[in-house]
């Protein structure tokens, strides 16, 4: 039906996957209540594996329509980079709260956590360890997959291939030396406004790097499949625009945070 329009823009059909994702982001969520107060997983892992399953298929249908249709014109494309902008300010948005949270908490120490910052029996993390390291982990990230993408807007498929393997390999070390990071700390998020706000802005950054890796590994995985032309990648943009802003984010916290905090 829209292959024989007259206009640009893309009608989408009728699909399940956002009411399934919804209905998973529910059961995520309400799960994670559930295991938080009686320790039963069960609804929340039903959850994950219904958003994975919806997340899945939907990226599958969008693929097949901009790669093998034909639907993603210039138009769309251009909605598409909208969205995408404007997806990423919330973003900034949302993590602007947990450093305005930060600054609020150490700026104005009160006598309930000792008057000082970081509050009195907290040990905080040595920023030239874990964090030091992290640092140069995602700063490496960030060149690797500009090196990518220049790749593929210079048709060398092969540089192309080995820097995404790269950036996605980054990704998983980033989150294997947090988890260690985590693993070694001697507070934890319920200790005081230090720690929960730490655990708080680390940890959703975290979240964030895991998505973007995964973000990453689907490209890699249709990069392969010889999906991305040198004219036609929005996804692949997509995705480094997203891992750029995790490493901007991570700078902020890391200066903040883990150095000026401590």
């Amino acid at each position: 039906m829209t292959s024989h329009s007259n206009h640009p823009y893309h009608l989408v059909e009728k699909s399940p996957w956002p009411l399934t994702a919804s209905l998973g982001a529910m059961f995520l969520t309400t799960g994670l209540v559930k295991w938080f107060h009686s320790f039963n997983p069960y609804l929340m892992t039903l959850g994950l594996i219904t958003i994975i399953f919806s997340s899945y298929q939907w990226w599958r249908d969008i693929s097949r329509e901009g790669m093998f249709q034909g639907l993603h014109t210039y138009k769309v494309t251009t909605g598409l980079r909208w969205g995408m902008i404007l997806f990423i300010v919330s973003e900034v948005l949302f993590f602007f709260s947990f450093f305005w949270a930060f600054f609020h908490s150490s700026l104005n120490s009160n006598m309930e956590i000792g008057g000082v910052w970081p509050p009195t029996d907290i040990n905080p993390f040595n920023p030239f360890q874990i964090p030091l390291l992290n640092t140069a982990i995602l700063i490496s990230s960030g060149v690797t997959v500009t090196w990518a993408h220049h790749s593929v807007t210079s048709s060398l498929h092969t540089q192309s291939i080995q820097a995404l393997i790269l950036t996605v390999l980054l990704g998983l070390y980033f989150t294997a030396l947090q988890a260690l990071e985590y693993s070694e700390s001697n507070f934890s998020i319920s200790d005081s406004v230090y720690s929960s706000t730490f655990f708080v802005a680390t940890g959703f950054h975290g979240l964030h790097v895991i998505i973007g890796t995964i973000f990453l590994l689907i490209c890699l995985l249709r990069l392969l499949s010889a999906h991305f032309s040198s004219h036609h990648h929005m996804g692949f943009e997509a995705a480094i625009w997203y891992w750029h802003f995790v490493d901007v984010v991570w700078l902020f916290l890391y200066v903040s945070i883990y150095w000026w905090g401590c």
